[in-house]
């Protein structure tokens, strides 16, 4: 009874908390030291200082900040739009055509950036006003871009993965290879609803430019070779064991730097400004992980988490409804809390449970982002809608709407992966 009594209270401190608009890091720190204080005999002031601390100085985490201001080195430099000029030659061909571009740009640029809003932000800033002068579906142009920008949080190197990974204690590189093939499905499934929809509606889709040939379209691609080896960079160094995330992380900023500086679009105006936007992003991450581990901390010595555990085991659910339960409740979660904060607020409770399934955590990290994914596109609190919003001036409930295929093809993608986990297995299992 006592441990209830505890998860009520707790519950409803967090709710007041949210509620009154104190930050995230904050409110799990609060309701941590309110659990500790009246439920433990552990002195609360103490296991604060020493549990945040120990978060705060994880090298595993070092690697985050590092991949946050590669973003937002591209981001704030003309790199990024140069894709655009690579990618289009390549697509006239398909049903959609050019919508194609919002696809394959958010595919690439979340290799490099590791945050959805930053994908979609840069790559709407990029394609929304050639779309639009070439007369496609305002509709198609903020669906196909507000979907596939998700691919942020999936694709390495990507922040709410070396978030899961620090707070499951799994291998960050593990991690971002689980997740390559998972997000090249997911635009597969993207692409594919754009080519079903054009065919569908050929009357809607603008006739192609003017056809180039093979050679033509291999000059344009060469715009596409910086953001490229970059990728490959990053991604090749994770995958061969030369470097560590955090390693790789440096490479990517390194590399980021040079090309930014040999495209003449690095200046110290734009370098200071992605510094500090980094800086800002990273602070909000840290404190939220820290209050978080807090909260991890006084969750254990008060018995929540082994309650939970219990009370689930009790229900005899199947691997297949634990994870459709986990699953409709992340996609409500997300409605109102941002991916990190979900993650973390969960992760000490539900991560039990799930290894008490027999479902493998590596398995599940992914199946928990593509659920967090779906909360970057539905209100009120989807960051992607809010970055479309203010790059459209269309209401979000507008944006919401047409983003709603893609909503639906991400649960289709989780329905996949359950049924074939080696699409997430099979490259972690070669390092």
């Amino acid at each position: 009874m006592s441990e209830i009594f505890a998860s009520v209270m707790l519950t409803v401190v967090l709710l007041a908390l949210l509620g009154g608009g104190v930050w995230v890091g904050l409110t799990l720190a609060g309701v941590a030291w309110f659990g500790m204080e009246f439920f433990t005999a552990r002195a609360a002031g103490d296991a604060m200082a020493m549990t945040i601390w120990g978060s705060a100085s994880s090298w595993t985490l070092t690697a985050l900040p590092l991949f946050v201001w590669m973003g937002e080195i591209l981001y704030r430099t003309n790199l990024s739009e140069s894709m655009f000029r690579g990618l289009a030659p390549w697509v006239n061909a398909l049903p959609g055509r050019l919508l194609h571009t919002n696809v394959i740009g958010c595919t690439i640029f979340a290799s490099v950036s590791g945050s959805s809003a930053a994908t979609c932000a840069t790559v709407g800033k990029m394609n929304i006003p050639e779309l639009q002068r070439r007369g496609y579906s305002e509709a198609q142009i903020i669906g196909s871009l507000g979907g596939p920008a998700t691919l942020g949080l999936l694709i390495p190197p990507s922040i709410i993965l070396i978030v899961y990974g620090v707070s499951a204690e799994l291998s960050i590189s593990k991690l971002f290879m689980a997740g390559v093939l998972p997000g090249l499905l997911l635009a597969g499934l993207f692409s594919g609803w754009i080519m079903l929809w054009a065919l569908r509606h050929p009357e809607q889709v603008p006739k192609a430019d003017t056809e180039l040939t093979f050679a033509q379209k291999l000059h344009e691609a060469r715009h596409l070779i910086p953001v490229v080896l970059l990728i490959l960079s990053v991604i090749a160094s994770i995958y061969t064991g030369i470097a560590t995330a955090t390693e790789a992380a440096s490479i990517g900023v390194v590399g980021s730097l040079v090309l930014s500086a040999w495209q003449r679009a690095l200046t110290w105006e734009n370098f200071k400004a992605s510094l500090m936007g980094a800086t800002r992003l990273y602070c909000m991450i840290a404190l939220i992980l820290a209050g978080a581990a807090f909260m991890t901390l006084a969750m254990g010595y008060i018995g929540l988490p082994r309650q939970m555990a219990e009370f689930v085991g009790s229900l005899q659910l199947s691997p297949a409804m634990l994870i459709i339960v986990l699953g409709l409740f992340y996609i409500l979660v997300g409605c109102f809390l941002d991916g990190i904060s979900t993650i973390v607020l969960t992760i000490s409770v539900v991560l039990p449970i799930v290894q008490a399934a027999g479902i493998d955590p590596l398995w599940f990290g992914i199946f928990l982002v593509i659920t967090v994914e779906t909360a970057q596109i539905t209100p009120p609190v989807g960051f992607n809608l809010f970055v479309l919003q203010s790059m459209t001036g269309k209401q979000i409930t507008y944006i919401a709407r047409v983003c709603v295929p893609y909503f639906l093809l991400m649960v289709l993608a989780l329905i996949i992966l359950w049924f074939f986990p080696g699409i997430v297995t099979a490259l972690p299992a070669r390092m």
